[in-house]
């Protein structure tokens, strides 16, 4: 196998020459997508260039604290995108609050058990196995998170009358909400579930191309990433999981009762 080739700074400027026509043909046929093609790519690069820097930094200084540091910071900013993208909220601390903290138990979870497990660096905690790996990992659970909150919320407030009408019948508010629960759980697990099938037929995933365009093996390439997509399908469900029942708990009482007054939008 060959070794990695390095690219330099005008290979990445002659790739761009791609976007850089898309964002013509956008002026051209009055697409109104120019300014936003153009200012999302300078964004993108931009951010992976600081983001290049500061993780080499960490790498170098080999730092538990540093490592941590970094892992709280993508938790916030991943956090919070859940929090943005739902249309209905829940108020107070509990809207940025219970998907960020359901996606970081599950990607905790299953980071640790990965790199105490299956990866097993020596220090556990080395930043260049636990960010990259916590990384991918939260930023698959954080979709399917946001994914499952927004449709959960947003079939509750549409679907209030039925689950008041049940629960009025006598059943639970796990039994009145079950069939928007599994809405919300199948809207959560759907983006998992179509990466893994289309894995290796349709696509070849990004750190399996990285790994093998750096020189490595690829049926060594192969075992990574296999181990990687059961991290995510598993770190996403528990994520989903978890965020949509304590949803529902919050938007419920003691007494069985539907509290749509602790969601934006909802009514009292």
């Amino acid at each position: 196998m060959t070794g990695y080739l390095a690219l330099s700074y005008w290979d990445l400027a002659a790739a761009s020459i791609f976007l850089v026509l898309n964002a013509v043909f956008s002026l051209l046929l009055n697409l109104g997508l120019t300014r936003t093609l153009i200012v999302s790519a300078l964004r993108m690069t931009v951010q992976l260039l600081l983001v290049g820097l500061i993780l080499k930094a960490i790498f170098f200084a080999g730092s538990l604290w540093w490592t941590l540091l970094a892992a709280a910071v993508m938790s916030v900013f991943a956090g919070r995108e859940i929090w943005a993208r739902q249309d209905r909220r829940l108020k107070g601390l509990w809207g940025p609050g219970l998907g960020a903290g359901a996606m970081l138990i599950a990607g905790m979870l299953v980071t640790v058990y990965a790199l105490v497990g299956q990866i097993r660096p020596d220090p556990v905690w080395a930043p260049q196995f636990a960010l990259p790996l916590f990384g991918m990992i939260l930023g698959n659970t954080m979709t399917g998170v946001s994914l499952g909150l927004d449709t959960l919320h947003s079939a509750l407030a549409r679907g209030s009358r039925a689950v008041e009408a049940q629960l009025l019948l006598g059943r639970t508010k796990w039994e009145a909400t079950r069939p928007l629960v599994r809405q919300a759980l199948r809207s959560g697990f759907t983006p998992i579930i179509n990466a893994m099938a289309a894995t290796g037929v349709v696509s070849l995933p990004g750190m399996m191309t990285g790994q093998i365009l750096s020189g490595v093996d690829p049926q060594e390439a192969v075992k990574y990433q296999l181990l990687i997509m059961f991290l995510l399908g598993g770190a996403t469900g528990l994520g989903v999981l978890a965020a949509t029942f304590g949803s529902v708990w919050r938007l419920t009482d003691n007494r069985h009762r539907l509290r749509l007054d602790r969601l934006s939008g909802g009514s009292a």
